[in-house]
């Protein structure tokens, strides 16, 4: 490798943890409206039922974009299970930390788990290389959709990392054709990546998982900008 191509990767990371901070500048900001903009919730609770059922009291889940806490990491929590929620924006921790005390929250970008970084830049080495296979279940909210494609595929193989075999993992997402596309949500500009349904679900086999459910959920989004949107809602399982 030259000196020029070590140069452009070093400017790209630079320029790739640039943006991520912005963003979570952004939903410091906005974060305390965001329940106010998306009150229908179902899907995501189906999900959270979904896991529930599945895994015995105790379980160690990981939420990713866990947010405020609400509802994901309340309902698990309720229901018996110790969630590990990960987030890139203080404003949501200070919000999550007062929902849902019982959970254990790391402010972290999802980008570095299971990397070295998670110990050296993020004080988390439990979410580090050392935690593989260290949990029964994942979920990522639309957390997902503040990442190019090229790094959703890279983050869902370090979430498999993370995960015991068969474990397993519930996702949703806007059904959408995008790659890091701005768009305006609550006075911000953010940038948005989506899947069409079957590109979806390919990408999560790529990834290491087993699709065992995809369902859709026409939304309106109040209160902003944003256009009509179908949300997915996958049910997954890691391959062994």
């Amino acid at each position: 490798m030259t000196t020029g191509q070590i140069s452009d990767q070093a400017r790209a990371r630079h320029r790739r943890r640039s943006e991520r901070a912005l963003q979570a500048v952004a939903f410091d900001a906005i974060g305390h409206r965001y329940a106010e903009v998306f009150p229908d919730r179902a899907g995501q609770l189906a999900c959270g039922d979904w896991l529930l059922s599945e895994l015995p009291p105790g379980a160690r889940v990981l939420d990713v974009g866990c947010g405020t806490g609400d509802p994901t990491a309340r309902q698990l929590v309720a229901g018996g299970l110790r969630v590990t929620g990960v987030d890139l924006s203080d404003g949501m921790l200070a919000q999550a930390r007062q929902v849902v005390p019982g959970a254990e929250l790391h402010r972290m970008d999802m980008y570095d788990l299971a990397t070295e970084r998670a110990a050296t830049v993020w004080d988390a080495p439990s979410l580090g290389p050392g935690a593989a296979g260290s949990f029964a279940a994942a979920t990522a909210f639309f957390s997902l959709a503040l990442l190019p494609r090229a790094e959703i595929g890279v983050v869902l193989h370090r979430m498999r990392t993370l995960l015991e075999p068969g474990g397993l993992l519930a996702l949703g997402l806007a059904e959408a054709d995008l790659d890091a596309a701005p768009l305006p949500f609550l006075g911000r500009e953010l940038r948005i990546s989506g899947y069409l349904r079957e590109e979806l679900v390919r990408t999560l086999v790529g990834a290491g998982f087993t699709v065992e459910s995809c369902t859709g959920h026409p939304y309106a989004p109040a209160s902003t900008a944003l256009p009509p949107e179908e949300q997915l809602f996958l049910r997954c399982r890691r391959t062994t």
